[in-house]
């Protein structure tokens, strides 16, 4: 592999990448949450959210999709290409991941919206096991031998600015779909 390569592929910057899309992608999902919360407590927030609410929900699949196929592609760069086998808390979250990208990607080609139901469903499915694993990285006591102890769910394979770990990455970008895919325009 040519050096100039390598750095740019080196799990540590890879690491830094996704850890700063994963932190765009909590706050885009945070100000959407808070934006809906808003709206249901002030008129004016209401207002603006009933004519913010379409532009969001018009671009929440493509968004959906793209948070989805970057979970995965980071998913399969850092188990194949940075060779840190995953646990058996990430393979279930894979579970949830993977297909999330395959059925938001058809849904998103064939112009499909019915696919919000399903791919909340998949992403609920991940969220508490990412948000498990998060704790268990955090405290590890919790483990409760459900682990491999040849491959614990307590390492940090990648850990940035001390608080983005593959776990929580993980977490967010399920949040993300989830949250991208229930937002509709209004019923009318």
């Amino acid at each position: 592999m040519p050096a100039a390569y390598a750095a740019v592929v080196d799990p540590d910057t890879m690491g830094l990448f996704f850890a700063l899309l994963a932190v765009l992608a909590a706050a885009g999902t945070l100000a959407v949450v808070a934006a809906a919360v808003a709206a249901r407590l002030s008129p004016a927030a209401a207002r603006w959210w009933a004519g913010t609410r379409p532009e969001v929900a018009r671009s929440a699949l493509p968004l959906a999709f793209a948070v989805a196929l970057v979970a995965t592609l980071g998913s399969l760069y850092f188990s194949e290409v940075a060779h840190f086998p995953p646990c058996r808390l990430c393979w279930f979250q894979r579970v949830a991941m993977y297909p999330l990208a395959l059925l938001l990607g058809v849904a998103l080609v064939r112009r499909d919206a019915g696919v919000r139901p399903y791919g909340i469903a998949l992403a609920i499915a991940g969220l508490p096991v990412s948000v498990w694993h998060v704790l268990v990285e955090r405290f590890p006591s919790l483990d409760t031998g459900s682990c491999d102890p040849t491959v614990p769910c307590t390492v940090r394979w990648v850990d940035v600015w001390g608080f983005v770990t593959l776990p929580l990455m993980a977490m967010v970008g399920f949040a993300a779909v989830a949250t991208l895919l229930a937002v509709r325009p209004e019923e009318r």
